[in-house]
């Protein structure tokens, strides 16, 4: 009786341009037999740090997050900042 826990990124997603959506699974086994399944998920957006992420994450992030995109996102800020009261 053997139990393993394999804990992995399994879905990246880039929603909206600016939003890296990243989920992360948690697999138990016992004998090679999936008993239990759980995930954690995180947002980043483009003013993230990104350096303790994962070397596939920061890929996919370093590709979307062009300096085009980066300067909507700041729009983008601002003009949510404006519309506060």
């Amino acid at each position: 009786m053997a139990f393993t826990e394999n804990i992995e990124i399994d879905k990246i997603e880039v929603v909206q341009n600016f939003f890296i959506q990243v989920r992360q699974a948690t697999v138990i086994e016992k004998d090679g037999v999936q008993m239990a399944r759980s995930f954690h998920r995180w947002v980043l957006t483009p003013d993230s740090d990104i350096s303790g992420q994962e070397q596939k994450v920061q890929d996919i992030a370093n590709a979307a997050w062009t300096p085009e995109v980066k300067a909507a996102y700041e729009a983008f800020k601002a003009e949510q900042a404006a519309k506060r009261p």
